[in-house]
């Protein structure tokens, strides 16, 4: 495909995924490439893609391709035939409650694929987003440059991502390492909390949750994860290395968001109270964490399959399941102030009973949620 201008060639990987299809829209709805590439081992067309999503990958200077990056054939394929400037990956197992072998094909292979790919085109940047969920600690915000222990599977692979990725030699590289990210699109973010709200409306009870108020977990928005995407591509001036995480930056809001705040707002949307079991309780659950995950389970999903059916919803990718590992009293508290000091401005700053409607309203539009309001 022929340059239309001086404007990028970029790739997306994993561009049908929630943060990949947002950022194919910031780059094709800015105008910010003359040519871009996504790559998916998921077609458009079976990706629960939104209208608002589906018309940036028609655009004339979008190209879908097909890939399994886990596989190097395939990797060199979804590359082949053109040199671009920056590489993004947003590819990788997201499913939680995988085996490791999962997740090391999943995560650590197909990124170490991807980059070395990168460094042979010799391109400007190739941009990893990572995880926040590096370390738990409520009392100090975790910066980039602090030890990591990651509590997640996916993140423990992430962080060995991020430390191979020093070895490719030639590769210029960022990592961003995200809070829970929320935005149009969403399914494993906060709309499992939506998904909650709207199963305790329907179940008439009051929402009760393990731990407390202060449980901090940080959000960001997904738009400001795409624009952090592009401000650490185009800014240049970093290698590859540099040790003590100086190619590695926190990505998260200003709303120090925690169970507390976030349970208000979906209180409020739903019309629900909410509640908590408070310390002793949770910690004695914790002992007997599996057997807690099943009972949640159990209460949770036949509400939400009578809800779905009440509201014609026939096929959904979004459900109220738990994963054991989300269960834990770990704390995601990220320091923000390394993108700051880049230059880097929030568009959306903090969390708003706004923002999730719009997120709901779109899972309405697409008939993947069911109009509980209208239940």
């Amino acid at each position: 495909m022929a340059d239309n201008n001086d404007k990028p060639k970029v790739i997306v990987l994993g561009g049908c995924g929630f943060i990949g299809r947002n950022l194919v829209a910031y780059l094709v709805s800015n105008d910010l490439i003359s040519y871009l590439r996504i790559v998916d081992k998921v077609p458009p067309q079976t990706a629960w893609l939104s209208t608002r999503h589906k018309k940036y990958f028609e655009d004339p200077r979008v190209e879908f391709k097909s890939a399994n990056l886990i596989i190097p054939e395939s990797c060199q394929n979804a590359f082949a035939g053109e040199l671009f400037d920056y590489v993004i990956n947003c590819a990788g197992e997201t499913k939680l409650g995988q085996t490791e072998p999962i997740y090391r094909e999943g995560i650590l292979k197909l990124s170490l694929n991807c980059a070395e790919l990168a460094a042979k085109q010799k391109c400007k940047r190739f941009v990893e987003i990572s995880s926040g969920q590096m370390a738990s600690n409520d009392k100090e915000k975790h910066k980039e440059s602090d030890k990591c222990d990651p509590w997640l599977s996916i993140a423990k692979f992430k962080l060995q991502v991020e430390e191979q990725l020093e070895e490719i030699e030639g590769l210029n590289y960022t990592v961003l390492r995200p809070a829970i990210v929320y935005g149009i699109g969403d399914r494993t973010g906060i709309v499992p909390r939506l998904v909650l709200g709207a199963v305790y409306r329907h179940l008439g009870e009051s929402m009760k949750l393990l731990w407390g108020r202060d449980l901090v977990t940080n959000t960001c928005h997904v738009d400001d994860v795409c624009r952090a995407v592009w401000h650490v591509a185009v800014r240049g001036g970093e290698g590859g290395g540099g040790g003590g995480g100086s190619h590695v930056y926190n990505v998260v809001d200003d709303s120090q968001s925690t169970q507390g705040s976030l349970s208000d707002l979906v209180s409020e949307m739903f019309n629900i109270n909410h509640d908590y079991y408070g310390n002793l309780i949770s910690k004695i659950a914790k002992v007997e964490m599996s057997t807690v995950v099943d009972e949640v389970n159990d209460k949770h999903l036949a509400p939400w399959a009578e809800l779905c059916a009440l509201g014609g919803v026939n096929n959904t990718p979004l459900s109220p399941y738990i994963q054991q590992e989300l269960m834990y009293e770990k704390h995601l508290n990220l320091d923000a102030s390394k993108l700051a000091a880049t230059g880097f401005q929030l568009a959306v700053p903090r969390v708003t009973k706004k923002a999730l409607q719009e997120i709901l309203d779109d899972h309405i539009e697409m008939n993947l949620f069911p109009n509980v309001f209208a239940c």
